[in-house]
């Protein structure tokens, strides 16, 4: 188990987490933070940084689905995902939080989980997130900010109403030897047998799409 202060190397930093909106303010936990959507019943983005420390495994998964205290509206619970054939699918995965017993815990809060096709988390998705974690190993840190694309009518599930979104975005910086690169991808919620290079995209094109701004402390050029 690592510390507090030491968590602190592993949070994206404060100048790259995307623009606010008016209404959004930033939850911060352990090891991410995020802005819940309470119309849709999960995060608009979550951010993190993965680094070739945090691959090193202190921890197993838990499974421990809970709600989030920090979101004072509520999040979804248990029930809502109960019989709807979706997965709760994590935006930080718990594969990225093996570092931390509180890392690994509060990846399960429903803040961070959102209805995912089975064929597509348990495919593609894991794919894109274990790519995460090869990138990782070879750069000082990998900044990620992840969420679903969230709009009006989208189909919901369970009493809360949780939206079922049709896509989801990553968004990475790679910092390695004093230079940077940043790369996109948005998935369809489904599943797919094409490869991941297919879905790769700009951050600009990201941003498009999300409506986003992403990695506000950066030059957009």
């Amino acid at each position: 188990q690592l510390g507090d202060s030491s968590a602190e190397a592993f949070k994206i930093p404060e100048n790259l987490l995307p623009v606010l909106q008016d209404t959004e303010e930033v939850i911060h936990h352990f090891a991410y933070d995020l802005v819940y959507n309470e119309m849709h019943e999960q995060a608009q983005w979550v951010a993190y940084t993965l680094k070739p420390e945090s691959l090193v495994k202190r921890c197993s998964r838990t499974d421990n689905f809970r709600r989030d205290p920090l979101v004072r509206t509520g999040t979804a619970d248990v029930a809502d995902y109960r019989g709807s054939g979706y997965d709760r699918g994590h935006l930080v995965p718990a594969g990225d939080m093996v570092w931390s017993t509180t890392a690994m815990s509060e990846s399960f809060f429903f803040s961070n989980i959102s209805p995912q096709n089975p064929s597509f988390n348990r495919g593609i998705w894991k794919k894109l997130e274990e790519l995460m974690r090869t990138w990782a190993k070879d750069a000082d840190s990998i900044c990620i900010v992840t969420g679903p694309l969230l709009s009006e009518g989208l189909p919901t599930l369970g009493g809360n109403k949780v939206s079922i979104p049709k896509a989801y975005f990553k968004t990475i910086l790679r910092f390695k030897q004093g230079q940077v690169e940043g790369i996109g991808f948005v998935l369809p919620n489904r599943r797919s047998t094409q490869s991941l290079k297919t879905y790769a995209l700009s951050i600009d094109s990201a941003e498009v799409l999300t409506g986003i701004d992403f990695f506000a402390g950066l030059p957009n050029d």
